[in-house]
């Protein structure tokens, strides 16, 4: 770690125009070495571009930022030398094998042939790659295809790992396992940047999390912290039967004083919660609760708690994490 700063990320003001759009805008950000941090925001957010610059391949129209304390602009080879991307498309070369595409990349970064192989058979069985080995990888599934782009990144274990949505397009089990890997790479010592519009993703791997949105950090804390600031509970109901939606929706809204917010399920319901001196909302949701049945609307299940991610998101811009905005960041990409 250098000697001049415990963080593997400081961004000051940052900020990357394109055209008339500031996809990114005076972002301030701070990453402590050996962390996993979660950067939060829908597509179109900021947080490619942000991860660009930080690597290197984007220069900034303003700001400064710092990887492990060198100036991504006048000391980008030092940057690189201590970082390594893995993008949103795996960038392995689909006609090589999978132990191909390792040797290949090992022997550039200066490997020996023999700790090139030896190096690629350690990762391919790290990453439960084996079997598949020999394979082409444009014959491997989704989830295989970023194992191995993974692996390819960290064939020389970098100090600071970009990962930019490294689960896009993934089933719940590759998922699943993609995180494992994470918490691995962490293990080892290497600190990692997750950009991720997948709330339950930031909320699972992420020690800090930034929310970014229209180019802008709006939140930064512990998914704990973050849940707190919104101040209040929330409350999910699922209805039997989803033509009353209307009906719960009013009488919600109208009990509890808040806005209902209505999702892509059309059974599914959610409210925040005012928390009531010396109460914890509780007794507004028996009183909401008891409204819908005086009304004939039926449920199947109902939650009251803290506010999931996805809640303070919402919350804080006023749409859901999965909404893209348009920013100009698909410029940088």
């Amino acid at each position: 770690m250098d000697s001049r700063t415990d963080l593997a990320i400081e961004t000051s003001g940052l900020v990357k125009v394109f055209g008339e759009t500031r996809a990114v805008d005076g972002v301030d950000l701070a990453v402590r070495a050996g962390s996993v941090h979660g950067f939060l925001g829908p597509n179109g957010a900021g947080k490619t571009t942000t991860i660009r610059m930080l690597a290197t391949l984007l220069r900034p129209s303003a700001g400064q930022a710092r990887v492990f304390g060198h100036d991504v602009v006048r000391e980008a080879d030092s940057v690189r030398g201590r970082v390594s991307l893995t993008g949103q498309f795996a960038s392995v070369d689909d006609d090589l094998s999978g132990a191909e595409n390792l040797v290949m990349l090992a022997r550039l970064l200066g490997h020996p042939r023999a700790r090139a192989r030896s190096r690629a058979e350690e990762l391919l069985a790290a990453f439960d790659l084996t079997e598949a080995a020999g394979r082409p990888a444009k014959k491997y599934s989704g989830g295989m295809r970023r194992r191995l782009d993974i692996a390819a990144s960290i064939i020389v274990p970098p100090d600071l790992l970009f990962l930019d949505e490294p689960t896009a397009g993934l089933d719940p089990h590759s998922r699943n396992h993609v995180w494992d890997i994470v918490r691995a790479i962490v293990a080892a010592g290497t600190t990692v940047l997750l950009t991720t519009q997948r709330l339950d993703e930031a909320d699972e791997l992420a020690d800090q999390i930034a929310v970014i949105d229209r180019g802008k950090i709006i939140a930064d804390g512990t998914a704990a912290e973050l849940k707190a600031s919104v101040g209040s509970s929330a409350v999910h109901v699922r209805l039997a039967d989803p033509g009353r939606r209307p009906d719960a929706v009013r009488a919600l809204g109208e009990t509890l004083g808040v806005a209902v917010h209505t999702g892509s399920d059309p059974a599914t319901l959610t409210a925040g919660v005012p928390v009531d001196t010396g109460s914890d909302g509780g007794e507004r949701v028996a009183r909401a609760l008891a409204e819908l049945a005086r009304s004939g609307v039926a449920l199947i299940d109902y939650t009251f708690g803290p506010p999931s991610l996805d809640e303070v998101f919402l919350a804080l811009t006023g749409h859901r994490a999965d909404d893209a905005v348009a920013t100009g960041e698909e410029d940088a990409a």
